[in-house]
């Protein structure tokens, strides 16, 4: 651990996992070392132990600059989607995740034929490679089954350094879905909403930290909810609009770098002085 060569100066530990229910003597053997910094930043309220140093709460963010947030025009979209063979006549529902059953795909694709019965739209499951990973594999599978013979539905293995695949794909969507039944903070529900999209999301992890239920998206609890928010907003396309402009917003004063930045900087200052 780093720590032990600590020879002076304030040392704050930085921790993206969710520690709620860790492992026992995993979480014993790490905070002996934990302990002996100054403070500890958590991404999520949830995710924190008991420590007896000062805690933290900062959020991920996404830079707008990167291939997976730049801005992208229409032209290189639509070319984007036809090389992955996504037909754009009708409304795209996205999920973008792993293939790994914390992401409920399969309850995605649950969701998605309970709004089909009402609304002709169809359903893009993006999700990274399954390669020399059994349990991806098996999920991957049961996506595909559950998947059908649906044409509407794209399940698409995407490769690590599928940037602008995934920033074509956010654009394009009509709606962003992420039910993920758990989960660390989630930043693709912010990166979908930079995108200017609505995200109808579960209560895990980060999700419903980004998520302004009823102005940037919704948050569900349920396939049926998830399903039912779904239809409210391809029923009201003007509230798409209007929530998916809210959405920017939210991110653009909540979760870029630049207040990352500013976070970082406010709390060097409390340990300087």
């Amino acid at each position: 651990a780093l720590i032990e060569h600590r020879k002076g100066g304030k040392w704050i530990w930085r921790c993206y996992l969710d520690l709620s229910q860790p492992q026992r003597r995993a979480w014993s053997f790490l905070r002996h070392f934990v302990v002996r910094y100054d403070a500890a930043i958590f991404s999520v309220t949830g995710f924190a132990q008991r420590l007896p140093i000062p805690k933290f709460l900062i959020y991920p963010s996404i830079d707008p600059l990167s291939a997976k947030n730049r801005e992208l025009p229409r032209a290189e979209v639509n070319q984007m989607l036809d090389r992955l063979g996504i037909p754009r006549d009708k409304p795209i529902l996205l999920q973008v995740a792993r293939f790994d059953r914390f992401k409920d795909p399969v309850g995605t694709i649950a969701a998605y034929r309970m709004v089909k019965k009402h609304y002709d739209c169809r359903l893009i499951l993006a999700g990274g490679g399954v390669a020399n990973d059994p349990e991806g594999e098996a999920v991957l599978a049961d996506v595909k089954t559950a998947a059908g013979p649906d044409s509407d539905i794209h399940v698409l293995q995407l490769p690590p350094e599928a940037d602008r695949e995934i920033n074509a794909l956010q654009r394009a969507a009509t709606i962003v879905l992420q039910k993920s039944i758990k989960e660390g903070f989630g930043l693709a529900v912010s990166e979908a909403m930079w995108k200017g999209k609505p995200v109808v999301g579960g209560t895990a992890g980060g999700i419903a930290d980004q998520i302004i239920d009823g102005v940037t998206g919704y948050t569900v609890h349920s396939i049926e909810g998830a399903a039912f928010r779904v239809r409210h907003l391809l029923n009201n396309p003007g509230l798409i609009q209007r929530m998916g402009g809210a959405a920017r917003e939210h991110v653009r004063r909540n979760f870029l770098i630049t207040r990352h930045l500013s976070d970082y900087l406010t709390l060097l200052k409390m340990f300087t002085h």
